[in-house]
C-alpha cells in the first residue's frame, strides 16, 4: 500500500478540482455557443447572423464561408476519431479529453460566426403568414430535438461534465452503455435529424443560408459514416444489428 504525503494528496486534490472547474468552463462556453448558433442560423437577436449585410465580393465571401465550414468539419470529426484520442490522451489527461474536444468545437464555431460572410442573394421567400409561422415552428422543433436527443443518451457525458465529475470524486469513469431510448428506436441519429430540420426550415432562404445548409448536410452524411465505424468497434454486434434494423435519418424508411 502506497501512502501519500500531505503535499502529494494536496496536489492530487487540486488536480481534480482544477479539472472539474475546467470542465465547467468548457461546458458554459459550449452552451453559450449553442444559444448563439440558434440566433445565428435563425437571424434572431445576435449582432451578426447568417444573413447580415454583405461586406465583401460574392466570390471571396463564398470561399471564406466554405473554408470556415471545412475548418469546423475537420476539427469536429478529426478530434472525435478513436485513433486521434489514443494519441491525444498521451498529451492531456483522459479526464479532460472530452471537455477539451467540446471547447475546441465551440471555438471553431465561434470563429465561423465571427468571420462568416453573408452573400446577399435571396433564393426563396415565403410570404404566406401561416406557412412562415409553420417554418419558424419547425426551426424551433429542430433545435429542441437536438437538445432532447443529447439528454436521452447522457447529455453530461457527451459534453464532458460526467468525466470531470468522476475524476473529482476519485471514481473510475465508465462509458455509457449502448441504449436506444425514445426516437433512437426509429432513427439512429435523431440529433442529426434535428440539425437538418433546423438548418433547412426557413421562410427566407438566402444564398449564404443555402451554402451553409448544403455543406453541413454533406458533412453530417459523411460524419455519420465515420461515427458509425467507431460505434461498431466500441459496441460490436449490438450496434451492427441496430444499424441493420433502424433507419439512419428517415423514420420508417425501408433499409
Amino acid at each position: 500500500m502506497v501512502t501519500q504525503t500531505p503535499e502529494t494528496a494536496a496536489q492530487n486534490k487540486w488536480s481534480r478540482v482544477s479539472a472539474f472547474i475546467y470542465g465547467l468552463v468548457c461546458y458554459v462556453i459550449f452552451f453559450a455557443t449553442f444559444l448563439y448558433a440558434i440566433g445565428f442560423v435563425g437571424n434572431l437577436v445576435v449582432p451578426k447572423s447568417i444573413d447580415s449585410a454583405p461586406i465583401i465580393p460574392l466570390g471571396q465571401a463564398l470561399l471564406v464561408n466554405i473554408g470556415l465550414l471545412g475548418l469546423f468539419g475537420l476539427q469536429h470529426s478529426g478530434m472525435a476519431r478513436q485513433e486521434f484520442k489514443a494519441r491525444w490522451t498521451q498529451i492531456i489527461p483522459k479526464s479532460i479529453e472530452r471537455s477539451t474536444y467540446v471547447l475546441f468545437s465551440s471555438l471553431c464555431l465561434l470563429t465561423l460566426f465571427y468571420f462568416w460572410q453573408p452573400l446577399g442573394i435571396t433564393i426563396w421567400n415565403v410570404e404566406n403568414p401561416l406557412i412562415r409561422q409553420l417554418l419558424y415552428g419547425l426551426f424551433g422543433v429542430g433545435w429542441l430535438t437536438v437538445l432532447i436527443s443529447t439528454f436521452l443518451i447522457n447529455h453530461f457525458d457527451l459534453f464532458g461534465l460526467r468525466q470531470v465529475y468522476c475524476y473529482l470524486r476519485n471514481k473510475e469513469y465508465t462509458p455509457p452503455k449502448f441504449v436506444t431510448p425514445g426516437p433512437y428506436k426509429y432513427v439512429r441519429h435523431p440529433l442529426y435529424v434535428g440539425f437538418l430540420i433546423a438548418f433547412w426550415a426557413t421562410a427566407t432562404m438566402t444564398a449564404a443560408h443555402l451554402v451553409f445548409a448544403i455543406v453541413t448536410t454533406l458533412y453530417i452524411l459523411t460524419a455519420i459514416q465515420l461515427e458509425e465505424r467507431d460505434l461498431v468497434r466500441i459496441h460490436g454486434q449490438d450496434y451492427a444489428d441496430y444499424r441493420h434494423q433502424v433507419p439512419m435519418l428517415i423514420p420508417f424508411s425501408r433499409r
